[in-house]
Parts: C-alpha cells; structure tokens; sequence
C-alpha cells in the first residue's frame, strides 16, 4: 500500500504539473520519494517534469530510480528511452526499450519508439557509410569505397545520398575493374567467374567453372598454389550448398593436405563427415580446431565446434552401445 503521507505530496506534485510549475512538481516528487522511495509513480513524474524543461540528464537518473524502485513498471522504460533518445544515446536507447518490451510485449509506445529509433540509428549509420565512402574516395581507394557503399545499400537500398556517392564512385571502379581482369590469366577468370556466380547462388554454374580452374593448376603441377587452394575451398562451399558432402570432403582435404590447420576447411569437412554419417571422422576434425589457438579459430567457429562436439560425442557413445548389445 503507498504511504498516504507520500501520497497526499505527490497529489500536489500532481496540481504543480498540470499548472506547468515543474520545478516546483519536482520539489514535490522529491519529498513524496523521500518518504517512500519505491513508489515508482513518484520518480516517472518527476523524470516527466524534467522531459519538459529539458533536463534529460535528470530524467534519465529519475527514470533509472523508477526502474529500480519497481522493475515491473512499464513506464519507467519509457520515460528513460525518451532521455537516451534525446541523448542521442541510440543503442542504449534500444536496449531499453527492448527490455520494456520483455514486460510488455505488446505496449504500444514502446513498439512505436522501437521503431522511430531504429529507423534513427539507420540513417545516422547510412551518412556515416556515406562520408567513409567520401573519404576513402578522396583517399583514392576506390575499392574500400565501393565495398563501404555496398554495406550502406544493404541498411537502405535507393537511398538518394548513397545514390549520389554511387554515381561518384562507380564509374571509377568499373575503369579499376575492367583494367584488373584484362590481366587476369585464363585460370584466374575461371576462378572469378566462379565467385560471380557463388555470390548470385548459383552454385552449379560456380562448381563449372572453380572445376576448369582447378583441372588447368592441376595439368600446370599447381594444385597447391594459392590460387588452387581458394578455388579448392569455394567449390567446397559450392558443394555443401546442394549438400554434395563427398565432394566437400574430397575439396577440403585437398586444402588440409596443403594447410593442416586450415579452421575453415576442418569445419566444413566436419560438417560433411557427419553428413554421411562419419562421425568419428567428424569429431576428430572437430577437436582438432577446438585445440587450436582461439583467437585463430574465432568465436563462432568456437561455439560451432563445442556443440558438435557435445553432439557427436553422444552419436559416437550411443553406436558403440548397440555394436556392444
């Protein structure tokens, strides 16, 4: 039950904030907290007396008392996204509401400032992308300056600022682009046509042409060259699209014979070897990578391993109990 006594002052509080005296509700809400502090309707006044006089420091700090006086009290995420918004504090600003939403997922405020913000964060991201993509330009590095505008398109395809820098940048890279595989060799067009169709999935088409690739550095006594390796690796990954796992396995192994500690080659081919149902195969790939350095083996390739791991461990536990019954 709230104290009458700290009721009876926000009341008055409440009387200050409809006249439009806030720093006097203010004075109010404080003395109603300092009688009872976990009324969280006293600390969202007050952080609503500080929203309309501007003081989104002190709202974010009233509304975070909110919060902590009654996790449960929707509002208090609201009055605090409002201060982070004005902030600019974005991706705190989202946290929280997320958080809001987590009591209440179907608040209709916080669904809608949810959305404003993240649309907030796009642009602010996308005219970021946009002077990178300026600098870069200048810098002459075409290509990190196309690659920056890619990333832009993909937050907001026709975006008239990215359109613009395109209409900059394009022309210069298509020249860069055209000269680059005028000097490409036979087998290097193969294996770049090969990415062109990877990156459309078309994987068939892909696996064609890394295959006259690879077939050329094999007549040419280069099957471990660097060229052969990535086109041994992307018709690997061309084969586990169509789930083509002796072809992964085979591919992989011809890296692996090159470059033992190749993480990505030891995952894919793990990844097929459990795929035709070789699992002790698979799980030797896998705790070969999990013995590698970590930062070598990245995080993910980490997590992906370890659950292998967990699940072929029991595969392997579960055939040996049938063979031995």
């Amino acid at each position: 039950m709230p104290d009458a006594k700290a009721e009876a002052i926000k009341a008055e509080g409440n009387a200050f904030f409809k006249a439009g005296k806030y720093r006097e509700a203010i004075g109010k809400y404080k003395e109603a907290t300092a009688v009872d502090s976990n009324q969280p309707s006293y600390w969202s006044n007050m952080a609503a007396c500080h929203e309309k006089l501007g003081e989104y420091e002190e709202m974010q700090e009233a509304a975070r008392k909110c919060i902590l006086a009654d996790k449960s009290f929707v509002k208090g995420y609201f009055r605090l996204a409002v201060a982070q918004k004005a902030l600019n504090d974005l991706p705190n600003c989202i946290k929280t509401l997320e958080n809001g939403l987590g009591i209440q997922a179907n608040n209709p405020d916080l669904k809608r400032m949810k959305k404003e913000v993240t649309e907030l964060q796009r642009g602010e991201q996308v005219a970021s992308y946009c002077r990178k993509a300026e600098e870069q330009m200048q810098n002459g590095d075409i290509g990190a300056a196309m690659k920056t505008l890619e990333l832009a398109s993909r937050l907001d395809a026709g975006n008239p600022d990215i359109e613009k820098m395109m209409s900059k940048v394009k022309p210069k890279w298509d020249a860069m682009e055209k000269k680059r595989k005028a000097g490409l060799s036979p087998v290097e067009k193969f294996k770049e046509e090969g990415d062109e169709a990877y990156k459309s999935a078309n994987f068939e088409v892909a696996i064609e042409h890394y295959s006259k690739a690879i077939d050329q550095l094999v007549n040419d006594g280069k099957t471990g060259s660097d060229l052969a390796l990535k086109a041994y690796a992307n018709r690997a990954a061309c084969y586990k699209q169509i789930s083509n796992f002796d072809g992964v396995i085979a591919d992989c192994t011809a890296v692996l014979e090159v470059e033992p500690q190749n993480v990505k080659a030891l995952v894919r081919r793990a990844q097929a070897f459990e795929g035709v149902e070789r699992y002790r195969f698979a799980l030797q790939d896998v705790k070969t990578v999990l013995q590698m350095p970590y930062h070598q083996v990245g995080k993910a390739n980490f997590d992906l391993c370890n659950g292998m791991q967990h699940r072929l461990n029991r595969t392997v536990a579960q055939l040996k109990k049938m063979s031995s019954s």
